[in-house]
């Protein structure tokens, strides 16, 4: 049975039932569970840490109102965090290269803080349709461009997550074929290309993180335009 590249992107299964969901429940057991002790070991002290950092970093453009979301945005964060950097293990599988799994992620949440504008403060929700000062034969195509760049956030982020992800895994798996297949013929050759794989693991390594930061920031900055 041949293979091609973007068999890799296909939804594992098992007696034909999809193991996805499998795939994206499994980093949350990597999670220590947080205890009633006073003294904690390290991993949980790094681990409060770090949620900490993200916690601040992702509510520092909110303003008070906006504090309420912490708890969605920095699970969101962690999930989509610890998703990618598992999908660059060997054979394993990235939920996270699925467009279908990032609209599902992206669209609620884009929803939610439109929905949330539109009941809190309906009219400066609506006056980003329209800037002011508009001259008014320009005001029906602003009002058009203005809804249609409103409409496809959620496919903007969605489709960026999958891209780049997408195109890490396909260059990966590129250049480590070539790696194997030169061996034999150009060792040399093959040497080099190892360690252009070697950078352009930790490469993804930085997108993974940076994709995931991304992705819940642009979230929180649709929210702040909301409230």
């Amino acid at each position: 049975m041949s293979l091609s590249f973007f068999d890799q992107f296909s939804s594992p299964s098992l007696l034909g039932i999809p193991l996805i969901l499998i795939s994206m429940t499994f980093p949350a057991l990597l999670l220590p569970s947080l205890d009633n002790r006073w003294i904690t070991n390290r991993l949980s002290t790094l681990q409060l840490w770090f949620v900490n950092l993200i916690t601040k970093q992702l509510m520092t453009p909110l303003n008070k109102e906006g504090h309420k979301w912490a708890l969605i945005l920095t699970s969101l964060m962690i999930f989509l965090l610890l998703i990618n950097l598992l999908g660059l293990l060997p054979y394993t599988f990235t939920p996270t290269t699925q467009l279908s799994m990032n609209l599902a992620l992206a669209f609620p949440l884009w929803l939610a803080t439109l929905l949330t504008g539109l009941r809190n403060q309906p009219s400066a929700s609506l006056g980003h349709l329209l800037p002011e000062g508009t001259p008014t034969p320009l005001i029906p195509a602003l009002i058009l461009i203005e809804t249609t760049s409103l409409l496809i956030r959620p496919l903007a982020l969605g489709v960026r997550l999958t891209a780049n992800l997408t195109a890490g895994h396909l260059l990966i798996q590129l250049i480590s074929t070539a790696t194997v297949a030169l061996f034999s013929t150009m060792p040399m050759v093959s040497l080099l290309t190892l360690l252009v794989l070697f950078l352009l693991t930790i490469l993804e390594i930085a997108v993974a993180m940076i994709q995931a930061y991304v992705f819940v920031l642009l979230l929180s900055l649709y929210l702040q335009e909301n409230i």
